[in-house]
């Protein structure tokens, strides 16, 4: 498949938050949605980059735009992550990561010269009209939620 581009049509999907419900991209029709793809809850980046976001939260909403985070975490590990950090958006579990691979969020790491897969930290902004209007690789996450937001 080849790599999402700016201006392309995001990829439709649907996963279940941290409560079991069916979220789709399609239930954000006519907002802007700010897709983060983090590894995993409860760790030191993950954690910096979710807090940064829960304390934009105001200022994304005043742009009319949506933050949503999927990880390959279940829906406990997801509730629990939630509630510690007061968490006010939706976090969306992707097991089989099959979205992070559509959105290009998978992919080989290495880490302490260990080879592995699994979610590069990646951010997608979708417009309004489902098209993708900005897309962040590799992201560092501590300041990533300001920039994101200056740029919207």
């Amino acid at each position: 498949m080849a790599e999402l581009a700016e201006g392309d049509k995001a990829p439709e999907f649907t996963l279940s938050d941290a409560a079991g419900n069916k979220v789709r991209l399609s239930d954000f029709a006519g907002k802007k949605v700010v897709l983060y793809f983090y590894p995993k809850d409860n760790t030191p980046g993950c954690t910096t980059e979710a807090c940064e976001f829960r304390d934009l939260q105001a200022p994304f909403a005043k742009k009319n735009a949506a933050i949503v985070g999927i990880s390959p975490d279940p829906p406990e590990s997801h509730s629990k992550f939630a509630a510690k950090f007061s968490l006010p958006f939706t976090l969306l579990c992707d097991p089989t990561h099959t979205v992070a691979e559509k959105y290009g969020a998978w992919g080989e790491k290495n880490l302490y010269g260990k080879k592995s897969m699994g979610i590069v930290r990646t951010t997608v902004v979708i417009d309004g009209r489902g098209r993708i209007a900005k897309i962040y690789r590799k992201v560092k996450a501590a300041g990533h939620a300001a920039a994101v937001l200056g740029a919207l």
